[in-house]
C-alpha cells in the first residue's frame, strides 16, 4: 500500500499517474432558445483551460446514412414533413452564439449534427478529442419532466455512452416556495 501523496515505485508493478495537460476542445451541446447561461460557462470553461470551445446542435429531424461510396450524409426521418426551416434555426443559433461569443477572446465554432444528441455529441467528442462536453438542463415544467420520463436525459445518455466529463449546466433551479405565514 502506498502511503498517501506517494506515488507507487515502478517496482509495484503500476505505472505510475503523471496528469496530462488538457489540449481538447470544450464541446458544447445547444438547443434552440436555449439560455446563454451554458454558453457562458462552457466559454468561461474553454478560456481558462485555453483551448477551443465547439458550438453544437443536433437536428433530431434527420438521421445519417453511409453512401455506396462511403460518404455520410444527413437525410430526413420523414422526407414528407421535412421542416424547410432547419437552415434558418442553425443560422439562428450560430447568431445568438456570435453575439454573445464574440469579442470574448474565446475561440469558439459552430456545427450541426444530426441524429439522437447523445449519440451525435459523443461522436464529435471522440473524432475531436474533447476535454469535456457541456450540456444544459431541460426547462422545468411537466412537458419537460414528460419528456425526460419517455426519451431520457441526453447528458444521462451521454454519461453512459463515452469516457469524457459531462459538465451539466443547471437552468432555472427550482426554488422552494415560501411556506405560509412566514
Amino acid at each position: 500500500m502506498t502511503e498517501p501523496g506517494k506515488q507507487p515505485s515502478p517496482a509495484s508493478g503500476r505505472t505510475p499517474y503523471v496528469p496530462r495537460k488538457i489540449s481538447g476542445p470544450v464541446l458544447m451541446g445547444v438547443v434552440p432558445g436555449q439560455p446563454l447561461a451554458v454558453a457562458h460557462r462552457a466559454a468561461e470553461l474553454a478560456y481558462s483551460l485555453g483551448v477551443k470551445l465547439v458550438c453544437a446542435y443536433v437536428d433530431v429531424t434527420t438521421y445519417l446514412a453511409e453512401e455506396p461510396d462511403g460518404r455520410v450524409e444527413a437525410r430526413p426521418i420523414d422526407p414528407d414533413g421535412i421542416d424547410d426551416d432547419i437552415e434558418g434555426i442553425s443560422a439562428t443559433i450560430a447568431a445568438e452564439l456570435r453575439a454573445a461569443l464574440d469579442g470574448t477572446g474565446v475561440d469558439w465554432s459552430f456545427v450541426t449534427l444530426a441524429g439522437d444528441p447523445a449519440r451525435a455529441l459523443g461522436r464529435l467528442a471522440e473524432s475531436a478529442d474533447a476535454s469535456v462536453i457541456v450540456v444544459g438542463t431541460r426547462e422545468r415544467g411537466l412537458g419537460a419532466r414528460l419528456e425526460e420520463l419517455l426519451v431520457g436525459s441526453v447528458a444521462v445518455h451521454l454519461t453512459h455512452r463515452q469516457h469524457r466529463p459531462v459538465l451539466v449546466v443547471p437552468l432555472a433551479p427550482h426554488r422552494p416556495q415560501p411556506k405560509a405565514g412566514h
